[in-house]
């Protein structure tokens, strides 16, 4: 039920996205295109999104799979109203993870599984875009871009010149927004991915990377509005367990090299698709 539900508020979501892209800017070009047609053109967000999602979920519960971890399918979030369309996904762990070295592969696989597929819709989303010039009187909201989306644009765009910018087409918009959740997801924090590699990684040492990290995102959440809401989710994630991981049997075991290679890879992983401010008004940019 939440799957169609989510289906529905993404796929009315990518409606809007794709109207706005085959407007260029413009507010007054006319629909000559039926609901059946609309809903076809929807799923270019829809379908983007939820396959990465999935696939970040799907990693999670394929390695507690193979460790015979009892996990639940994915259960997707709808968010109708929105600019996303959905809240994300998650799985239900059922049981303690007994080993770090079993919570780094289950904290790992997901953001590696959503990376998969995410990096491929980039591409082919950046080149289904196109550039256009931006009214003077524009009213909206700018992106903020990961470096892995600068990256993509700049080869297959080059350099966009002032006053122009790069329309993005729906899948495009949905690889975003797959960047945007793999970076949340990778704050070292509580239950979060990033929480679990810390952990699995530092052992009780990562409660202080858990701090600093809260730490550093209120002040992100002072210069940019837009993670005001994330702050007040981890804060509220950190006031329900704690600032510490919940403890496995072998915490002082050291992970091994290929580990903590991965490890180091997540981090690229972090950098790469995190932006400091993800909305932007337009208006006050111009300001």
């Amino acid at each position: 039920m939440l799957l169609v539900l989510t289906l529905g508020s993404t796929t009315f979501v990518g409606i809007s996205h794709y109207l706005g892209f085959i407007s260029d800017y413009s507010t007054t070009q006319g629909l000559t295109m039926g609901l059946g047609q609309l809903l076809l053109r929807g799923l270019w967000y829809s379908g983007t999104v939820l396959a990465i999602l999935g696939c970040h979920e799907l990693g999670h519960y394929y390695a507690c799979r193979y460790y015979d971890v009892d996990a639940s399918l994915p259960y997707f979030l709808p968010f109708p109203f929105s600019i996303i369309g959905t809240f994300g996904a998650f799985i239900k762990i059922r049981e303690p993870i007994p080993t770090k070295r079993m919570l780094f592969d289950i904290g790992i696989a997901g953001p590696i599984a959503g990376l998969v597929v995410t990096v491929p819709a980039l591409v082919i989303g950046i080149t289904m875009s196109h550039v256009v010039r931006v009214p003077p009187d524009f009213v909206g909201f700018e992106l903020g871009e990961p470096l892995l989306f600068q990256l993509s644009t700049k080869l297959l765009w080059g350099t966009i010149p002032d006053g122009y910018s790069l329309n993005m087409h729906p899948m495009a918009f949905a690889a975003w927004f797959g960047m945007l959740a793999t970076a949340l997801n990778l704050f070292p924090i509580g239950q979060l991915d990033g929480g679990h590699i810390s952990y699995a990684v530092l052992g009780p040492r990562s409660v202080y990377v858990t701090l600093v990290t809260f730490a550093a995102a209120v002040v992100l959440a002072y210069f940019h509005s837009s993670w005001i809401a994330w702050i007040l989710l981890l804060a509220l994630m950190i006031f329900m367990v704690g600032p510490r991981h919940p403890r496995v049997a072998d915490e002082h075991v050291p992970l091994d090299r290929t580990r903590l290679v991965l490890a180091l890879a997540a981090v690229v992983m972090f950098i790469l698709c995190f932006t400091p401010a993800p909305l932007e008004p337009t208006d006050l940019l111009r300001g």
